[in-house]
């Protein structure tokens, strides 16, 4: 692995030990579909599980830094300014329907600035990982957003359909980390996610860029109903000229 700080080790080590908890986990939702109780509890279950796991390990750290996560909100440390923000299962409904498209999203922000983030996919073992001034990771290998610049001839992940640009080709994946994680090594060229939530998508912040990669409409200021686009600079300033409401 390359040189990376201690923070950025600490996320990567709570990603792959929760892991194990949701690859475990999901090999029994398919059971789950033809009971009389359904599914949905058991998926709260494997969140609060790998939740707890990972704000365990978070919690090694000698900097006291506070915890938001999906689950059980903000939790306060002594460092009240700084914190963790934890999704432990970003792309709940695929996981909750035997669809391998999920992951666990760890992010550090720091001083108001996303510093560090891990997006791990535990199914397909990939693990994205970026830290601020360190480029951005796919397995230990060094990633780039993409290098098209013709908007009309590429890939997007979007989680809305509505008053989207005519002939953009577009995938509703289910998971706004990963498409945002997928800019960030160029298997998407841009991506647009209204209505989530800081934990969805801080980490890829992060990612793309350290990836080479402009991320718009996003400032730090709530935890929910956020709306951010993201894409590789070629076709950022064409992508502006067509969201000009986004």
């Amino acid at each position: 692995m390359n040189s990376i700080s201690p923070n950025l080790n600490l996320m990567i080590k709570a990603s792959e030990k929760a892991s194990k908890i949701l690859i475990r986990d999901f090999g029994e939702v398919e059971k789950l579909q033809v009971s009389l109780k359904g599914p949905n509890n058991f998926v709260t279950n494997a969140d609060r599980k790998v939740e707890k796991i990972i704000i365990e390990e978070l919690e090694k750290s000698k900097k006291n830094f506070s915890i938001l996560t999906e689950e059980s909100g903000f939790i306060k440390n002594k460092d009240k300014d700084n914190f963790w923000i934890v999704d432990p299962i970003d792309g709940t409904t695929n996981f909750l329907n035997g669809v391998p498209h999920f992951c666990i999203s760890i992010a550090l922000l720091f001083e108001k600035e996303i510093i560090a983030g891990v997006i791990y996919d535990p199914i397909k073992d990939e693990i994205f990982y970026a830290e601020k001034n360190g480029g951005s990771f796919l397995n230990n290998k060094s990633i780039r957003v993409s290098k098209k610049n013709n908007i009309s001839g590429c890939l997007y992940g979007v989680n809305f359909r509505k008053n989207l640009p005519e002939n953009l080709i577009i995938r509703n994946t289910g998971s706004a980390a990963l498409d945002l994680a997928y800019v960030s090594c160029g298997r998407f060229d841009g991506c647009f996610q209204k209505n989530v939530n800081l934990w969805d998508i801080a980490a890829g912040t992060v990612l793309i860029k350290e990836a080479g990669g402009i991320v718009d409409n996003f400032e730090f200021k709530e935890f929910n109903k956020i709306s951010i686009k993201a894409s590789n600079e070629r076709i950022s300033v064409d992508l502006n000229k067509k969201f000009i409401n986004f």
